[in-house]
């Protein structure tokens, strides 16, 4: 009996040797696939956000991945101030005063280079240093006419119209 156990033993390893050995890959040369990628790359948006640094208000500039070099609005950069400083920049001493809860944010145009800022927080309740944030920071995002001044309104109050002290 052990015999015939060693031989079915010995022909499903024969059987497993040649269908592994049988699956149709064949060594080939190397194929061409044409010339490498060229021509120009993406342009990458960079924007500025008013960040703070020991007390102060420090410019920083950005790169936006995932862009595609088209300008962002003044409540997307907003946003980002919301969100913080990335890692590299807390690493550097930067924080931001503008709590993730005042976004969103609404930015309207009126004339003579006046934007008006709504957040989702009572104005009342952010710190000097954030009204500056977002007022330098809206005053410094892409707009079709470069802003003078911005009031931030909140909750039935606003602040400004300022400039960037900055």
């Amino acid at each position: 009996m052990r015999t015939g156990l060693a031989r079915r033993v010995l022909a499903a390893g024969l059987i497993s040797l040649v269908a592994v050995a049988g699956c149709g890959v064949r060594p080939s040369d190397a194929i061409p696939a044409g010339d490498p990628p060229s021509g120009a790359v993406a342009p990458t948006t960079t924007i500025t956000l008013y960040l703070v640094k020991n007390g102060r208000l420090s410019a920083v500039t950005r790169p936006v991945p995932g862009a595609g070099g088209r300008p962002l609005f003044q409540a997307d950069t907003l946003a980002l101030l919301a969100a913080g400083p990335t890692a590299r920049e807390q690493a550097h001493g930067l924080t931001t005063d503008v709590p993730p809860e005042a976004g969103p944010f609404s930015v309207t145009a009126k004339p003579a280079g006046h934007l008006v800022v709504t957040v989702s927080t009572p104005v009342g309740e952010l710190s000097t240093l954030a009204v500056e944030q977002i007022v330098c920071t809206a005053a410094a995002a892409p707009a079709p006419e470069s802003p003078a001044q911005v009031t931030v309104v909140g909750a039935g109050q606003s602040v400004g119209p300022r400039n960037c002290p900055g």
